[in-house]
């Protein structure tokens, strides 16, 4: 088996908050238990998104729930040549094009129609970069670790946005070109991006990437139903220890793997060597992890 290189990459548009844990907590135990490394990725090509200080906030989080990085952070404010130079790539194999058109032109369409696919509907306005998701590798079939075999027609989810026109990256591209850059060999994260593999499966194949491996977790619903997410204010995680180390309990209970009620108290060194040790990503259940409570 190749060396794993698994990865946490969240955008800091605010403190993690449980499911943030939840994620980050199965793709550390899934590196460490491979004895691989786990790194740690600042998805920060929103500026407007990313509130000062947010970044510091999610790095004392993590360093209190005693998941430890590999290396140096990746930024990937610091990525726009990569990305260009990506970009590039597809422009020349005719998957890209520029695009004019607004959301509200084509809100009655369930995707976008594709409309500037053969030249810019309206020259002279601003342009965002669509991928041509009927070109391609088409179907695109992979089998996930949790929620096993999956096939997508990226042309029935419509052409992704590249790089927006405000001239920001968009994330399909971006998540694409740093795994293979950090040569991810698995990525763990929420059911929710589930369904943005196709498309990353379309620019890995264009460009000639790597293919990594995908565990897809269940999601954390709150009390409303909705999952837990900034968006609807989920509690920020705490960073004192006496708080730190039942939560930390919790998620492990809540990733499947039946942690000892004895641990609940331990220190969180403690508590992650069981956890590595005793990690089986097949304990798993693909259902959502119910409503969770602050402890």
């Amino acid at each position: 088996m190749t060396h794993y290189r698994g990865r946490f990459a969240p955008t800091p548009s605010g403190p993690l908050h449980f499911g943030s844990l939840v994620a980050a907590l199965a793709s550390y135990l899934d590196a460490r238990s491979a004895r691989g490394e786990w790194l740690l990725r600042i998805e920060d090509i929103d500026p407007p998104r990313c509130p000062p200080g947010a970044a510091d906030t999610i790095l004392a989080q993590l360093e209190a729930f005693g998941l430890h990085w590999n290396g140096e952070v990746r930024w990937q404010h610091r990525r726009d040549a990569a990305y260009g130079e990506a970009l590039e790539q597809l422009a020349g194999q005719g998957l890209a094009y520029p695009c004019s058109c607004s959301r509200k032109q084509w809100r009655e369409h369930a995707i976008y129609p594709g409309w500037c696919r053969n030249g810019v509907r309206e020259p002279g306005k601003p342009v965002a970069w669509r991928l041509r998701s009927d070109l391609g590798l088409r179907p695109v079939a992979w089998r996930d670790r949790l929620f096993g075999q999956q096939r997508f027609d990226p042309a029935e989810l419509g052409d992704v946005v590249l790089k927006r026109k405000d001239g920001l990256w968009a994330y399909q591209l971006a998540v694409v070109v740093d795994d293979a850059d950090q040569q991810i060999t698995d990525v763990v994260r929420g059911f929710d991006l589930l369904d943005n593999t196709p498309w990353q499966r379309q620019l890995q194949h264009a460009l000639a990437l790597p293919v990594p491996r995908y565990l897809h977790l269940p999601l954390i619903m709150g009390e409303d139903g909705q999952k837990l997410s900034k968006q609807n204010l989920a509690p920020a995680l705490p960073v004192e220890d006496d708080e730190v180390r039942p939560l930390l309990h919790h998620a492990l209970t809540a990733l499947d793997q039946a942690p000892p009620q004895a641990l609940a108290d331990a220190p969180v060194s403690e508590q992650l060597d069981w956890a590595i040790a005793a990690w089986r990503a097949d304990s798993l259940r693909p259902v959502p992890y119910g409503v969770v409570e602050r402890h």
